[in-house]
């Protein structure tokens, strides 16, 4: 995680971004401390990354890259205002021990913005693509000892990463916003787990954007059909209000990286 100590919206990449509606920082810091604290609750160790004053979505850590066992596939974020994230993630990562992924092909013209648009799930990668991420980079994915990909093309600009609308619970069900795909996507999806569609209202509240802790579910407050979905499988959830860093088009999952 990234404390959003420089977080606020200071240009407009995604259609939630208005460079007029600030982020509140003092809300941003709460909210940001109370996801932590709910993460740090499930018994999680949290690593912490810098913030740099020049890159306020440093904050939304999710999109530094995809990381599999003890190795990581960085980042190539599509907007300049974002690329200047990639050295320091990539600085961390050095000092932590983590294992750099060459690309496996020759990708200068091609996207990739981490675990935003990849998702595990059992021997499964959803991946996503269409807006942020460019569907060819995945090639890239097989030097993690990855095999098996679920390509999932997107469709709305509104939930322009994969961790927007798609979040795969356990190894059989999963929640979504299934409009924000192609229907051919939906029905390869469908395939592989069974995926709960949330009423509209919490798909824009990002209530797909959640983090999965064992049997712990932290999805953003005022979502209480997908709550209650969530408990009917047996999962305790933690609501955080997220209504600051919404305001930049991210949420919960967002806000963190798996590594």
């Amino acid at each position: 995680m990234c404390k959003p100590t420089y977080y606020d919206i200071e240009y407009e990449i995604n259609p939630w971004m208005n460079k007029t509606i600030k982020a509140e920082h003092l809300k941003s810091s709460i909210q940001w401390n109370q996801l932590y604290d709910a993460i740090k609750h499930c018994d999680v160790e949290v690593e912490l990354v810098e913030s740099q004053k020049e890159l306020p979505d440093m904050v939304f850590t999710a999109n530094a890259g995809l990381v599999k066992d003890g190795r990581v596939l960085l980042s190539d974020f599509r907007y300049p205002e974002r690329q200047g994230e990639k050295h320091y993630f990539k600085q961390w990562f050095i000092k932590a021990g983590y294992q750099l992924v060459d690309k496996s092909l020759d990708s200068t013209d091609l996207c990739f913005e981490g675990e935003g648009d990849a998702l595990f799930s059992n021997n499964f990668l959803f991946v996503g693509y269409g807006i942020r991420s460019d569907k060819a980079y995945y090639e890239n994915v097989k030097s993690l000892g990855v095999e098996e990909i679920i390509y999932c093309e997107l469709v709305d600009p509104y939930f322009y990463h994969l961790d927007t609308c798609f979040c795969p619970l356990n190894e059989t069900h999963g929640i979504w916003w299934p409009k924000a795909f192609t229907p051919n996507s939906q029905q390869i999806m469908q395939k592989q787990l069974q995926l709960f569609a949330l009423p509209e209202n919490e798909a824009k509240k990002f209530a797909c954007n959640a983090v999965v802790i064992k049997e712990t579910v932290i999805i953003p407050a005022g979502c209480p059909v997908t709550e209650s979905h969530l408990k009917t499988l047996g999962y305790k959830v933690i609501s955080c209000e997220m209504s600051e860093f919404i305001k930049a088009g991210g949420a919960c999952k967002c806000l963190t990286l798996y590594i």
